[in-house]
């Protein structure tokens, strides 16, 4: 069993499709984020576990879903429709195995589905993770996998959009090894409210770039 933590906050149109996909021995683990429309109730009827986390933040609701999980390994992609579950496999296959630590689905993107700014703040992200932690990664990929204990173990503070770069950063200084596999990235459904707008991604890169010094 792998347990899959899906941050939500206001995904009511895309989690039945997204839910529907769950590969088997696959658990969707939403974690409601202060939603304002009816994503909980939506999540509970497709029959995944629902966890709140009333403080805001994607790293705060990362961490939230890791602690709600049990599973020796665990997954984390976006809950906006722009990944399909079914590619988890692909994602957790080398960390169930045992030949890796920590996997990233670098992102194929088609048509329309990563908007110019988001994509050169994420290649320029990448090239400073490289550069400050020698880790050789393509994509901050919101699909990722590890094992659940490794991961609380590994300390990553960061509550807010710096959750998944720190999370690499302390993962390459603590010697795991670090991989990654392409995933098809569609657009999402439904409005942006973080990439998909300018002032999303800066506010993103800005929590990044904090945890980078």
């Amino acid at each position: 069993m792998v347990d899959v933590i899906l941050p939500v906050l206001d995904e009511e149109a895309a989690l039945p499709a997204l839910l529907g996909r769950m590969p088997d021995g696959h658990r969707p683990i939403v974690v409601d984020n202060g939603s304002t429309d009816g994503s909980a109730a939506v999540a509970q009827a497709a029959g995944a576990l629902v966890v709140a986390e009333p403080a805001r933040g994607f790293g705060a609701a990362c961490w939230r879903g890791l602690r709600a999980a049990s599973a020796e390994v665990v997954c984390f992609m976006d809950a906006d429709g722009s990944l399909d579950p079914r590619d988890l496999p692909l994602v957790s296959a080398a960390v169930t195995d045992g030949t890796a630590d920590l996997v990233l689905g670098a992102r194929r993107a088609s048509a329309g589905a990563w908007p110019v700014h988001a994509r050169l703040a994420n290649r320029l992200l990448a090239r400073e993770l490289r550069r400050r932690g020698g880790v050789v990664v393509t994509d901050l990929g919101p699909m990722r996998a590890a094992r659940r204990e490794a991961l609380l173990a590994l300390g990553v503070a960061d509550r807010r959009f710096g959750w998944p770069l720190e999370m690499v950063l302390r993962a390459a200084r603590a010697g795991w090894r670090i991989e990654e596999v392409p995933v098809p990235y569609a657009p999402r459904i439904g409005r942006s409210k973080v990439t998909g707008t300018v002032r999303g991604t800066a506010r993103a890169v800005r929590d990044m770039a904090r945890v980078l010094t």
